[in-house]
């Protein structure tokens, strides 16, 4: 005697029949393409079609979930669907997104600011956006806020090649305007690639600009500073961004406080390692 479920198999052998069709005429349109079984094992066919039979996930939806993203990655992430999120390493990627027009800046600037430092740092600064003296360098705080910058790393017994240093936005904005949400949008998910690569351990935010960018938060500056933060599984902590204290020599202390407790803090998370 049929079972209650025989109308239910019949529709969603019917609807792959015809899925099945429409992709020997029309190509890969409407079923995603699949990995590749490897020769050496045995495929089994539908006899209905000739196609390889689905999979029990297959089987059990009609039409296909999300790609599942790949287990490195951290987690929420919704990469678009480039080929430089498949980058294996930090040069591999610069040398992929490095041409970006994705937005104006690309149109205006004149070097592409990926990052720099220690490829496998635990601990990864991130700025906002480049400045004039990094749009013409190509490299993240090089100018005055830059060599400031050094000098508070080797405070807290850290050489600039010790870790990896980066901004939001890859390119300049016009006369060091705040970066624009858009801008943001669009950009961000190549720190995501970075942070992918380089696995960190902790991140130090630069200013309030970042800090609100990347926690998606319109909290204060002095809100945020004293805190640990998740970003998407990594610990992250916030201070004054280098050229604030160039403008406001009496942010240095509470900047010296904020260090010490990011140097305690990665002290821990690197115990042992």
């Amino acid at each position: 005697m049929p079972s209650d479920r025989d109308p239910m198999e019949r529709l969603l052998s019917d609807v792959q029949k015809y899925l099945a069709q429409q992709q020997e005429l029309n190509g890969e349109l409407l079923l995603p393409t699949r990995p590749r079984v490897d020769s050496e094992k045995t495929k089994t066919l539908s006899t209905d079609t000739g196609h390889p039979a689905p999979t029990q996930g297959e089987s059990e939806e009609l039409f296909p979930a999300a790609p599942v993203m790949n287990p490195g990655r951290l987690p929420g992430m919704q990469y678009p669907a480039e080929a430089w999120t498949e980058a294996g390493d930090l040069q591999g990627l610069n040398d992929m997104i490095c041409t970006c027009l994705k937005c104006s800046l690309g149109q205006t600037r004149k070097k592409f600011v990926f990052g720099v430092g220690n490829p496998q740092a635990d601990l990864v600064l991130v700025g906002e956006a480049p400045g004039a003296d990094e749009d013409l360098q190509g490299e993240p705080f090089v100018g005055r806020a830059g060599q400031l910058l050094n000098k508070i790393l080797e405070a807290i017994r850290f050489k600039r090649e010790d870790v990896y240093i980066c901004n939001i936005l890859k390119c300049r904005p016009p006369n060091n305007r705040d970066p624009q949400p858009e801008e943001i949008a669009l950009c961000e998910p190549y720190l995501w690639k970075q942070l992918e690569l380089i696995k960190p351990r902790l991140i130090l935010c630069l200013g309030r600009i970042a800090a609100q960018a990347l926690l998606k938060t319109s909290e204060s500056l002095t809100a945020l500073r004293g805190r640990v933060h998740d970003y998407r599984g990594i610990k992250l902590m916030v201070t004054y961004h280098p050229a604030a204290l160039l403008r406001n020599p009496n942010w240095k202390r509470p900047t010296w406080e904020d260090v010490q407790k990011v140097r305690k803090l990665y002290d821990e998370l690197t115990a042992g390692a």
